[in-house]
């Protein structure tokens, strides 16, 4: 091969070079662009969604006014990075071919709770205590024995209609019915990690003053 066949040769050699190395890049370059706008979606543009977690424990029972309620405590949590607003709260319990809407959605740890009229949630989570209580507007209800099904539902801000967030399926005994019908007594369910599902127990809180007279009149 004499030297001009030589020099051509490594020109082509060179070229083939160039162009693999600018495609190299060109393709890097496209998969920068794509992973910034995917990044850029899921940060400022993605609206996401609130999520709840398995709550720790979930009440029926009586609250201070002796009316029913639904206490559970839980963690929600956006799934977006700019967060979510809650607008409201409440929950659905339904035995049988009965169902109640619990709407009345009250918030907080023991030391401060509060109406529930709005409350922000980051992707960090907000963990609360969380009492629904029923309607104002004569609406009576009965913790009978039986399986019930639990709904909970989150308003969203400029979102309709409000999401179900956690559903479960619990049973109240013949024997803690029983117990309910004092209008004292609740039965708590607490969440067993190994066993995968919740335990009932009966909360029997002691009787005050004022009531242990009355029964002794």
């Amino acid at each position: 091969m004499c030297q001009g066949e030589r020099d051509q040769w490594n020109e082509l050699i060179n070229f083939d070079l160039y162009l693999t190395i600018t495609e190299m890049e060109m393709t890097i370059a496209i998969i920068s662009l794509v992973l910034s706008i995917i990044t850029l979606w899921l940060t400022y543009l993605h609206r996401g969604t609130i999520k709840m977690t398995q709550p720790t424990t979930i009440f029926f029972g009586p609250d201070d006014q002796k009316s029913s309620k639904v206490y559970l405590r839980t963690l929600l949590f956006s799934t977006s990075q700019t967060g979510q607003v809650i607008e409201s709260m409440h929950v659905k319990l339904y035995r049988g071919e009965s169902v109640q809407t619990f709407n009345i959605w009250v918030h907080g740890e023991r030391v401060e709770i509060v109406r529930g009229s709005g409350l922000y949630v980051g992707k960090e989570g907000v963990a609360h205590n969380h009492h629904f209580l029923l309607p104002k507007d004569g609406s009576v209800y009965e913790f009978l024995a039986g399986k019930y099904k639990l709904e909970v539902y989150a308003s969203i801000l400029n979102r309709t209609p409000p999401k179900k967030v956690f559903s479960i399926e619990l049973e109240i005994s013949d024997t803690n019915a029983a117990k309910l019908k004092d209008g004292r007594s609740g039965v708590y369910f607490d969440w067993g990690p190994e066993s995968n599902k919740y335990h009932p127990y009966l909360h029997e809180p002691k009787l005050t003053g004022e009531e242990f007279s009355r029964l002794l009149r």
